[in-house]
């Protein structure tokens, strides 16, 4: 019984780290975190405004594949989209076709700004971070 719990535990500890997404929110030289804060990997289960918003996605034309959209605060109150999806493509141009198909919406259909620029984490069908996008404007250069 002992050996039981003892893996049980294990395993309930590797699930916690892994699913935390612990980042070191370490500043560079421009002062923006060296990492965009988020999980690694999530659940596949969406909050159900996430599924409504998706829903009304997808109705107006967006790819069929994404079952889950939310909409939070980032760092600096920059948006940040998180994405579920069942496509386990994980290509870079489909990812480029789903961003912009989904900004193009937000902005259009729910009134996101972008003036920050956004950030942005895919989800696969998983659970598995498949994308992470920093699309907040880079500072300007002192000389």
């Amino acid at each position: 019984m002992k050996r039981r719990a003892r893996s049980a535990a294990l395993v309930c500890v590797g699930a916690v780290l892994l699913l935390s997404g612990c980042t070191a929110d370490r500043g560079t030289h421009s002062g923006r975190p060296s990492e965009t804060p988020g999980p690694t990997a999530t659940t596949t289960v969406v909050p159900g405004a996430a599924a409504q918003l998706a829903d009304r996605y997808r109705r107006s034309g967006g790819a069929h594949e994404v079952y889950g959209i939310q909409r939070k605060s980032g760092p600096n109150d920059v948006p940040l989209l998180i994405v579920w999806t069942h496509n386990p493509d994980d290509d870079g141009d489909t990812f480029d076709e789903l961003k912009d198909s989904l900004i193009g919406f937000l902005k259009r259909e729910e009134g996101l700004s972008l003036k920050q620029g956004y950030l942005m984490d895919v989800f696969g069908p998983k659970g598995a971070l498949q994308h992470r996008l920093d699309a907040r404007p880079q500072p300007a250069r002192s000389r």
